[in-house]
């Protein structure tokens, strides 16, 4: 079955770009930050000129030990290594979960593949092991693609970090076996891991298509699913609470355990964007009816009957991530403003932004890839609904109108996220629970989500109904 796994590959690989891009650009920020903590160790190990031996020094007995470095190099080394801890982290979480359901997306797109597989024989041990290598596969291609990619942005942070006076200009760049491990280890770890979930779901479907069982298994993931949420929402306001408590005049130190509160709270939440969705649309699925007509009342119905939780992810990612880190650094500015500020205040506001910078531009991509795989997966859907009178024009409206539900919830479900970080760090540096900040960051933000969400939602099908319809649903035209 690996044999088969390489072959999909080969012959399919349109059916994997989205989850080879996710893992390529996750790589690459992995890769980047590593390789910061290459950079830290190289700085704080003594220069080559003074190794025994060596004309500028003439005896080995004054080497200069670890402790007794000079101050640029070991202030080098510690910024270096916070940056590397704290946004590699930041990132870690993000590109884990963002393989993980970017793969299984993938895999589900597949179900009628598998089903046929199934039915010609093949077994369960059989079809787990080639979802496991095409897992394999794609994660080793794209760790490998990322390469060059991880190294420009290696040296990218290396430079804003010498900008700004946090790192010496003598700092060399290194690019190591910690950038390697840490970019290969985790983009290989998170494909198996989602290729092991997505495998035992997707070998225990019937392989009749009419008939599918209804296993122990399938009824319990939504349980393991909102248990997993609960307890990201706990770790995220058990960070919260400490913000606004333990971190109260704690300075710029807050931000240590406020930012990790949204992050948390965006990963337990959008394991719950299934609930969201149906919410959202139980609410304003009355309104979506009264202005869009037919193609309303069919966006409700669509959005009811498909899993569309996998579009609003990256949606309450991208809102929560970049609301969250924006605003809790502009309070961070404000509350700055006429008090002595520590000598590493300068190295986490550059950290904050460029963390929430590449860690935006990776959920947005995400966000694109998502939500194309997923429209395209709807052929054989648009092809029949074409069949049965609907227009081009409706099921455009349709999409748009679908694509308006998944933005409100993921901003929604984002928003709420962001609070986690806002509302303690504004206690805890502003003495207010409210920050006085402008909406204007809040406002581009979510503009932004709702273009990305509808320019891929509407220009993917464009291209899935041209052509005739009876293409779609493979008769002949």
């Amino acid at each position: 079955m690996i044999s088969v796994a390489l072959r999909n590959l080969r012959h399919r690989p349109g059916g994997f770009v989205a989850t080879f891009l996710t893992a390529f650009l996750g790589a690459a920020l992995l890769m980047a930050f590593a390789s910061l903590l290459d950079t830290a160790n190289a700085a704080s190990l003594p220069s080559a000129a003074s190794l025994p031996g060596s004309a500028s020094l003439p005896s080995a007995a004054s080497l200069p030990s670890a402790a007794s470095l000079p101050d640029a190099a070991a202030s080098s080394a510690d910024s270096l290594s916070t940056t590397a801890a704290v946004g590699g982290g930041w990132c870690l979480i993000i590109v884990a979960f963002a393989v993980t359901s970017t793969l299984s997306l993938a895999i589900r797109q597949r179900a009628d593949q598998v089903a046929l597989l199934r039915r010609i024989g093949a077994t369960r041990g059989q079809l787990r092991r080639m979802i496991l290598g095409e897992a394999a596969a794609v994660a080793l291609l794209a760790a490998t693609a990322a390469i060059p990619l991880g190294l420009a942005l290696g040296r990218l942070l290396l430079s804003l970090l010498r900008d700004t006076g946090q790192a010496a200009p003598s700092t060399s760049f290194v690019f190591g076996p910690t950038a390697f491990g840490v970019g290969f280890g985790v983009t290989l770890l998170g494909s198996l891991i989602a290729g092991v979930a997505t495998a035992r779901r997707t070998v225990f479907a019937s392989p009749s298509a009419s008939s599918p069982p209804v296993s122990s298994g399938a009824r319990s993931r939504p349980l393991f699913r909102r248990i997993a949420a609960a307890f990201f929402l706990a770790v995220g306001a058990n960070c919260a609470v400490l913000t606004a408590t333990l971190m109260d005049g704690k300075g710029i130190d807050a931000m240590q355990t406020g930012g990790q509160a949204g992050i948390w709270a965006s990963v337990g939440l959008a394991l719950l964007a299934p609930e969201l969705l149906r919410l959202v649309t139980l609410l304003l699925g009355g309104v979506v009816r009264l202005v869009g007509g037919a193609p309303g009342e069919l966006a409700v119905l669509a959005v009811r009957g498909r899993q569309l939780g996998s579009a609003v992810m990256p949606v309450l990612f991208f809102t929560g991530i970049a609301t969250g880190t924006v605003y809790m650094q502009g309070i961070e500015n404000r509350a700055a403003i006429g008090s002595v500020e520590p000598s590493y205040a300068q190295d986490v506001k550059t950290l904050n932004y460029v963390v929430v910078g590449m860690l935006t531009l990776f959920v947005a991509i995400m966000l694109v890839n998502t939500l194309i795989a997923g429209t395209v997966r709807r052929r054989r859907e648009f092809a029949q609904q074409r069949l049965a009178g609907a227009t081009r024009g409706q099921l455009l409206a349709m999409v748009g109108l679908e694509g308006l539900l998944v933005t409100i919830t993921g901003v929604l479900g984002g928003s709420i996220a962001s609070l986690f970080t806002i509302l303690p760090f504004a206690s805890a540096r502003a003495d207010r629970l409210w920050p006085d900040a402008t909406p204007l960051p809040y406002l581009a933000i979510v503009a932004v989500a709702a273009t990305l969400t509808g320019a891929a939602m509407i220009g993917a099908t464009r291209r899935v109904v041209r052509g005739p319809a009876t293409a779609g649903v493979g008769l002949p035209a």
